[in-house]
C-alpha cells in the first residue's frame, strides 16, 4: 500500500450520477485519488484486479452481481483492500452480510462528506467506519442471542435451502428466483424458520445459519450466479 498521503480509491456504484458526485467530492481531498469507477459487480471485481486500489466504496444494490457478493471475491483475492459500503440501505439483510463478506466500514449514502473522508481514511488504516446506527444495530444483534432453545421440531431441507440464501443476503425475490418458488412461498418458509428457531428477525437467522455452520459465506455463490 502507497502511504496514507495518497489513499487510492475506486468508485463501485450503478448510478453514474452517484459516482460523478462523489468523484467531485473527493477531488477535493488532497490525500485521495480516484483511481477508477465501475457500474455492477462483475466491473468492480475486474477493476479491482486491474488498479489495485486501496479503497472501494462499494454499493450493495447493483446489476449483474451485488455488492455483498463482489465484496466477498474481492476481500478473498485481494485481502489487502479495504472495502467501505456506501449505500441507502440500512436493512438488517444487507447490513450483516456486507459486514460478514468482509467489508471494513458501512456508510449510507445521506451522511456528511466530511464523514465519508473520515471514514475512508479509517477503513485504510485497517479500521472499521460504521455509521453509528448501524453500529448499534450490529451490536445489538451480537448481543441479544435468542432467549429460547430451537425447537425440536426439525428445518426441512427446502427451509434449509431459504436459510443458507437469507445468510447470504438474498432478498425473497432473488430466493424465490434461485428456487423456483414464488415469493409467498418464501415469505412462509421464512416465518416457519423465525418460528422454529425462536428468532426476531432475518438477521438472527443468519447469526444462527453462520454459528450453526448451515452457512458460510465462503462457499457461496455457486457458478451459476457468475
Amino acid at each position: 500500500m502507497m502511504s496514507e498521503s495518497q489513499i487510492r480509491v475506486l468508485l463501485v456504484d450503478d448510478h453514474a450520477i452517484v459516482r460523478k458526485g462523489v468523484r467531485a467530492l473527493l477531488a477535493t481531498e488532497r490525500g485521495i485519488q480516484v483511481v477508477g469507477e465501475a457500474g455492477d459487480g462483475l466491473e468492480a471485481i475486474a477493476q479491482a484486479k486491474a488498479l489495485c486500489p486501496d479503497v472501494i466504496l462499494m454499493d450493495l444494490i447493483m446489476p449483474q452481481m451485488d455488492g455483498i457478493e463482489a465484496t466477498r471475491q474481492i476481500t478473498a483475492q485481494q485481502p489487502g483492500t479495504r472495502i467501505l459500503v456506501l449505500t441507502s440501505f440500512a436493512a438488517d439483510d444487507k447490513v450483516f452480510p456486507a459486514i460478514k463478506a468482509g467489508a471494513l466500514g458501512y456508510l449510507l449514502k445521506d451522511s456528511g462528506p466530511q464523514e465519508l473522508v473520515q471514514s475512508i481514511h479509517r477503513v485504510y488504516r485497517g479500521e472499521p467506519a460504521l455509521e453509528s446506527s448501524i453500529a448499534l444495530k450490529v451490536l445489538y444483534e451480537l448481543s441479544h442471542p435468542p432467549q429460547k432453545p430451537p425447537t425440536p421440531d426439525p428445518l426441512t431441507e427446502r427451509e434449509l435451502d431459504v436459510l443458507r440464501l437469507v445468510a447470504e443476503g438474498r432478498s425473497n425475490k432473488e430466493i424465490a428466483e434461485r428456487l423456483v418458488i414464488t415469493e409467498m412461498t418464501v415469505r412462509t418458509h421464512v416465518s416457519n424458520i423465525l418460528g422454529k428457531l425462536h428468532l426476531a428477525s432475518r438477521t438472527q437467522a443468519a447469526l444462527y445459519a453462520l454459528r450453526e455452520g448451515i452457512a458460510s459465506l465462503d462457499n457461496v455463490p455457486t457458478n451459476e450466479d457468475r
